[in-house]
């Protein structure tokens, strides 16, 4: 069951990225470039999020220019990336934004983000994590990592705060 109590004071919504806005796969093309693949559903999520409720950030484990790229497409405003330890820059950016735990929404799927998670006001995992990061979550998402979990999540925290009508009049725009 969605926790939607915990939704009410949530101000910040932070992402992993391998396992959480992609499928977790790594593609390298013949120069040994990265090639990432994000789900179109999860970047209008992160857009209402940024309008309806304020920013956004990626902490990743590793680094890509294409997470890079992709944030800035999205108007995510804090991108940290080749983060082992995740919690530590966590901890600064809510002392930067004069933030508590309690009002972020973090989702990550692998062992690095359980620190994390385990501190965080909605703790959300998706549906191919480890049972280890499943235990650490407040919620499971129905989808696997890549496939529009990240929509599914903000879609959720939308309806718990009353926020959902007011994203589909805008969707909608003004009658012809």
């Amino acid at each position: 069951m969605f926790p939607a109590d915990r939704c009410q004071s949530l101000q910040l919504l932070l992402l992993d990225v391998d396992g959480i806005l992609t499928d977790g796969s790594v593609l390298l093309d013949s120069q040994g470039g990265e090639i990432k693949r994000f789900h179109v559903r999860d970047g209008s999520a992160i857009k209402w999020w940024r309008k309806w409720l304020g920013p956004v950030g990626i902490v990743s484990g590793r680094s890509s220019p294409a997470v890079e790229q992709r944030g800035k497409e999205l108007g995510i405003e804090h991108i940290y990336q080749g983060i082992p330890q995740k919690w530590l820059v966590v901890e600064k950016l809510l002392e930067k934004l004069q933030l508590t735990p309690d009002s972020v929404c973090y989702l990550g799927d692998d062992l690095p983000d359980v620190p994390v998670l385990r501190r965080v006001g909605l703790a959300i995992t998706v549906a191919d994590a480890p049972q280890e990061v499943r235990d650490s979550a407040h919620w499971v998402t129905s989808r696997p990592g890549g496939k529009a979990a990240v929509r599914e999540a903000i879609e959720a925290i939308l309806k718990a705060r009353g926020d959902w009508d007011s994203v589909l009049a805008a969707v909608e725009g003004p009658d012809v």
